[in-house]
């Protein structure tokens, strides 16, 4: 894959250096573009934020190269279904800890881990924004959604313990005990009813 921090690039967000962020395997956000070669087997997390008129939109997802195993493709459909279950609670008063709970109970269910060291957040004028949306019910994150409120929820799942550590390239993190993980991630709107997907 070709570096993408070219000068023609779009500006960097927090100095990340490339265009998109680009995790395989093990790798479970923040991998920086490069030139290593995908296989048949591999998990591909493509996480990318798109720029309009000042507004930002932040959007992934993970998909497998060739033929991959029956475990990596249910952690895909995992992640994506967990997705599902969260935006129908990602209505106009509900709690931000409701979406948490929704993830959390579909990760379980398919006998996967929710990485709670990452989730979504507000976005807007800038990439990171209130609120923390955390994929877990965090009893601190228990404010209001309001109508009009633009987040993210993105459900970043591992086949392994959850735990991740951080890498001496000062971006990529990897799961802590070497397994796949699937990253699902769209921005959204939130409304009375079902919420606005900005970036299906």
């Amino acid at each position: 894959m070709a570096d993408h921090g070219a000068e023609s690039s779009p500006p960097k967000v927090y100095g990340f250096p490339g265009a998109v962020c680009i995790s395989l395997n093990d790798e479970a956000v923040h991998g920086i573009p490069g030139d290593r070669v995908l296989r048949p087997g591999d998990l591909v997390k493509l996480d990318l934020v798109a720029e309009k008129n000042g507004f930002l939109a932040d959007a992934a997802v993970t998909v497998g190269v060739g033929e991959v195993t029956s475990t990596a493709t249910a952690l895909v459909r995992c992640a994506e279904r967990a997705f599902q279950q969260a935006v129908k609670v990602a209505r106009g008063g509900f709690r931000v800890d409701d979406i948490g709970r929704a993830v959390e109970w579909e990760v379980t269910r398919w006998g996967f881990r929710v990485m709670p060291a990452f989730g979504g957040h507000g976005v807007g004028r800038t990439i990171h924004e209130p609120p923390t949306i955390p994929n877990y019910p965090d009893p601190l994150c228990r404010e209001r959604l309001t109508e009009g409120l633009v987040i993210t929820i993105e459900p970043i799942v591992s086949a392994g313990t959850g735990r991740s550590t951080p890498q001496v390239d000062g971006w990529t993190v990897r799961t802590a005990d070497g397994s796949f993980s699937a990253h699902y991630e769209h921005t959204v709107v939130i409304t009375k009813r079902e919420p606005i997907l900005l970036t299906l």
